[in-house]
């Protein structure tokens, strides 16, 4: 694809979500709002499922991916290397938070499309995604397990924070935010004291659950 039709694509990716934006809060997140999406910019149903085959799917990847880089917009000008660890976090989860607040209406039906069995596993990905996007920002640069353990432990912070926020509102969703990250913190706190390493632990669960099985063999 040359760089100008790259260009076309994402322009039209772009526009096709700003009008799944404004029927979605009626019809769902569904693949009807996304042929009624391209039909509004003039694309016939084809058309439109030549550039998002995938229909709502794709156009939920959209949005996350929108919102996260709304969320760095905000960051920007945060000098996260002046911040403590735990207020690089809530910062970004904050930025994260306020980035989607715009699109609440159609997003309370994004969330409930990401909520089907068959699209749970997507969801995951985009917190997983949005996560790395902040921890990122954050300055984190590790390789090892940690690296995973980070980015699984934000999305889910994340994740539960937007459910709030949808339910209760923002005081209640960074208040939320903030006693799960005094949570992480107190966790790591304790591998810290106690050396402990997930994949260490793995193989001595695996280690011990032979035993129970087979029994200890000899040396």
């Amino acid at each position: 694809m040359t760089s100008a039709a790259q260009e076309w694509a994402e322009t039209t990716e772009q526009a096709l979500l700003d009008e799944a934006l404004k029927l979605a809060p009626v019809h769902g997140w569904t693949r009807r709002t996304a042929t009624l999406a391209g039909k509004a910019l003039g694309m016939s149903a084809g058309e439109t499922e030549l550039l998002i085959p995938h229909g709502p799917t794709d156009l939920a990847a959209l949005l996350s991916r929108r919102h996260d880089d709304r969320a760095l917009v905000a960051l920007a000008e945060v000098h996260a290397s002046n911040l403590k660890i735990r207020e690089r976090i809530r910062r970004a989860v904050e930025a994260r938070l306020d980035a989607s607040a715009s699109d609440e209406p159609a997003l309370r039906r994004w969330m409930g499309f990401l909520a089907l069995p068959q699209n749970l596993a997507l969801g995951g990905r985009l917190a997983w995604e949005s996560a790395d996007v902040l921890w990122r920002w954050a300055g984190d640069t590790a390789t090892d397990e940690n690296h995973y353990t980070k980015r699984t432990l934000l999305a889910g912070i994340l994740s539960g924070a937007m459910a709030v926020r949808m339910t209760s509102g923002r005081k209640d969703a960074l208040e939320f935010v903030d006693r799960r990250i005094e949570n992480v913190m107190s966790f790591e706190k304790w591998k810290a004291t106690t050396k402990f390493r997930p994949s260490q632990w793995l193989n001595e669960a695996a280690e011990r659950m032979g035993k129970a099985r087979y029994g200890a063999t000899a040396d």
